[in-house]
C-alpha cells in the first residue's frame, strides 16, 4: 500500500488534510447514495438549523493497521447506534446502521495511504457528523440534513503515552442537566464544558471533574471523557448518570475488567469516594485511558500512584484494550471489524 509522506511516529493529535470525505444528503424523507468529495468546506445556508438551533451531532472512532497488515475499526456499530440516539434526541433523521458502516468503509478505502503503519503509535481518526442544513428562522427541525465522514491521521493524544493528569472537582459550572442532552454526543455539550475546563487549566489543573447538576454530591464525568476509579478491593467503578455520555471505550473497559475479575459496577459514586480509590482514570476514543495523578476537592487533595507513572490497574486495562485493537491479542468479544479492500 502506498503511504503518504508523513513522519508517522511523530504525529500529534490534530487535523491533517487527507484526499477525500464522504457526504450523504437527506431530503424528502430519505438519504441519497452519497458522494465522494475532495472539498474540505461545506456550502451552508446562513439560516441552517445547525448554526442557530444546535441540530448537530458527531462521533469519533479510529481505524488501525493491525499486526497482520489488515485494517480494522473498533466497535463501529456502537458508534452508529450512539449517533442515532443523538439524532433522535435533537429531532434529526437517523442514519441507517448499514449506511453508517458503508460510509466508514468508503472513507477509509478512499484514504488508505493515510492509514498509519502498524507499530508507529498513530491511527486514522474517523469523524462522522450529522448537521441540519435546511434554512429555518423559526425554531423547528430542518428539512434537509448532511451526513459527512472525514478522516485524519493522528498520533497519540498524549505524546508521553500514559501520562497522569491532575483533576479538580468543579462545583459551580455544570456540563449538562438531568433530562437534557448530556447523554448524547452533540456539540453544545462541549461548548458548555469550556468554562469549567479553562477555569481548571487557569488554576493549574489539567481538567475539571464534574459533579451531578442536581445535588452536587455525585461524580459525573471529566471534561470530554468518562471517569472510573479502582477501589481498595480492586473493583472497577464508574458513574451511572443520565447526563453522562455512554463511552464506548468505558463499555469495553468494563468488559475487560470483568475478564480480569474486577467486578465492574456502574453506580452513583459520592464524591467522597475519591479518597478511597487506589487508582483512577479518564477514558475515551482519543487517549483510550488517561491515568489520574491527583484529584483536588475543596481543600483536600488525593494522589494516586507515584505521580509520574500510571497506576497498575490503568496500565493493565490500557494495554489489554490496545492489544485487542491492534490485533496483537485475540478478540474474544467480537469488537474488531476488518475493512474490506475495494
Amino acid at each position: 500500500m502506498q503511504r503518504a509522506d508523513l513522519d508517522w511516529k511523530n504525529l500529534d493529535f490534530g487535523f491533517r488534510q487527507t484526499d477525500y470525505n464522504i457526504r450523504y444528503t437527506w431530503k424528502d424523507g430519505s438519504w441519497d447514495a452519497g458522494v465522494t468529495s475532495a472539498d474540505q468546506y461545506i456550502p451552508l445556508h446562513m439560516a441552517a438549523t445547525c448554526l442557530h438551533y444546535g441540530q448537530e451531532a458527531f462521533e469519533g472512532l479510529k481505524a488501525y493497521e493491525q499486526k497482520d497488515g489488515s485494517v480494522a475499526v473498533f466497535r463501529d456499530i456502537e458508534n452508529a447506534r450512539r449517533l442515532n440516539r443523538s439524532c433522535e434526541k435533537i429531532y434529526m433523521p437517523q442514519v441507517p446502521e448499514d449506511l453508517f458502516i458503508e460510509a466508514i468503509d468508503r472513507v477509509v478505502n478512499a484514504n488508505r495511504k493515510y492509514i498509519p503503519p502498524y507499530g508507529t503509535g498513530a491511527t486514522l481518526y474517523i469523524r462522522p457528523l450529522v448537521i441540519g442544513t435546511g434554512a429555518r428562522v423559526g425554531v423547528k427541525p430542518a428539512d434537509e440534513y448532511l451526513f459527512l465522514v472525514f478522516v485524519t491521521p493522528v498520533g497519540p493524544y498524549f505524546k508521553g503515552g500514559l501520562t497522569p493528569i491532575d483533576l479538580v472537582v468543579e462545583e459551580v459550572f455544570d456540563r449538562a442537566s438531568p433530562g437534557g442532552v448530556g447523554d448524547v454526543k452533540v456539540g453544545g455539550n462541549y461548548a458548555a464544558g469550556l468554562r469549567a475546563s479553562f477555569k481548571a487549566k487557569a488554576a493549574g489543573y489539567t481538567e475539571a471533574l464534574y459533579l451531578d447538576a442536581k445535588e452536587k454530591k455525585f461524580l459525573d464525568e471529566s471534561g470530554p471523557a468518562n471517569f472510573f476509579g479502582i477501589t481498595g478491593e480492586g473493583q472497577y467503578v464508574t458513574p451511572r448518570s443520565g447526563s453522562v455520555l455512554p463511552s464506548i471505550t468505558n463499555m469495553s473497559l468494563q468488559e475487560i475488567a470483568r475478564e480480569m475479575g474486577m467486578n465492574p459496577q456502574s453506580r452513583a459514586i459520592p464524591v467522597e469516594e475519591i479518597f478511597g480509590f487506589v487508582d483512577a482514570g479518564c477514558c475515551g476514543t482519543a487517549a483510550v485511558i488517561t491515568p489520574v495523578k491527583s484529584i483536588t476537592y475543596r481543600d483536600k487533595k488525593v494522589s494516586y500512584g507515584n505521580g509520574s507513572e500510571p497506576g497498575p490497574w490503568c496500565t493493565k486495562l490500557y494495554h489489554r484494550l490496545v492489544r485487542i485493537q491492534l490485533g496483537e491479542d485475540p478478540d474474544p468479544f467480537g469488537w474488531i471489524r476488518k475493512i474490506p479492500q475495494p
